[in-house]
């Protein structure tokens, strides 16, 4: 049989592939969203373990559903918890790394001045903080604070861990005042808040030290040891892994990070108490 000269072949009627999407020109790739919700929930049992590596594994392989996906918001909600996560690891380069990605992301799909924008300026400030860029975390806390105080529809917990974290660098530069008045406000939202209690024993630790580093312990020894004292009577409060209450493992965690400051001020039985409340409910 002669083949057709005419016969269209299929190079000839399909727009060949965008070497950077892998779809043909002028096609929208399509969109298949990642599971947030349980990706956040998975994240949260991994770290409640301390399986790092497979939170690791975890955060990484999704991030690559995602942009298999072309689901540009999975892939921010990713880079925010890998800000997170690294940033607990102490691992720098790969924490800056996440955050300018995130920051590429909120450009690309237009999110600054949202809620997202909020998140991901407070988490990226939290890690400069973390890693000794204070001067760059409080600009990143006061874009955070414009975004979250302009909307009506911010939770208040955000709020509140806004700043509580604020003010530990506020603290770090010398601002005192302003560090207090943070605190206070962080407060005032987390009592209100179901399972805040949590968030409020942080805060009466964190603004012991900021009472040290700004009157020296002695002048400040009876204003930090009431502060001590109510926060350790926070850790009794009930609801504990249960409905409406703070999980488990958040719950160890914190047990886990006050547990120092006790014992720095000479709180060694109570600090004794927190860790092994922290072994047991990492345990289950």
């Amino acid at each position: 049989m002669v083949k057709d000269m005419n016969e269209l072949k299929k190079e000839d009627y399909v727009e060949p592939n965008c070497p950077l999407c892998e779809e043909p020109y002028g096609v929208t790739p399509e969109l298949k969203p990642i599971p947030q919700q349980r990706i956040v929930q998975k994240m949260d049992e991994y770290m409640a373990r301390r399986d790092y590596a497979g939170a690791e594994r975890h955060l990484k392989y999704w991030l690559e559903e995602a942009k298999l996906g072309h689901d540009l918001r999975g892939e921010l909600l990713l880079r925010n918890e890998m800000i997170g996560f690294y940033r607990k690891r102490a691992r720098k380069e790969e924490t800056f790394e996440s955050i300018d990605e995130a920051f590429r992301l909120l450009n690309v799909l237009d999110f600054e001045g949202t809620i997202s924008a909020g998140t991901t300026y407070t988490n990226a400030a939290t890690a400069c903080n973390v890693f000794g860029e204070n001067e760059r975390a409080i600009t990143l806390f006061e874009k955070a604070c414009t975004v979250y105080e302009a909307s009506p529809n911010t939770d208040p917990s955000l709020l509140g861990g806004l700043y509580n974290n604020m003010a530990l660098v506020l603290v770090a530069l010398g601002r005192f005042d302003e560090a207090k008045d943070r605190y206070q406000k962080a407060l005032a939202l987390m009592e209100n808040v179901p399972g805040g209690w949590l968030e409020c024993a942080i805060t009466y630790c964190n603004l012991a030290n900021a009472l040290e580093a700004e009157k020296g312990l002695e002048a400040a020894e009876p204003e930090i040891f009431d502060l001590l004292d109510k926060a350790y009577e926070l850790f009794d409060t009930p609801g504990v892994g249960g409905p409406g209450g703070p999980s488990r493992g958040y719950y160890a965690f914190v047990c886990e990070s006050c547990a120092p400051t006790f014992a720095y001020y000479g709180y060694f039985l109570a600090a004794q108490d927190l860790e092994q409340r922290a072994k047991e409910n990492y345990a289950q």
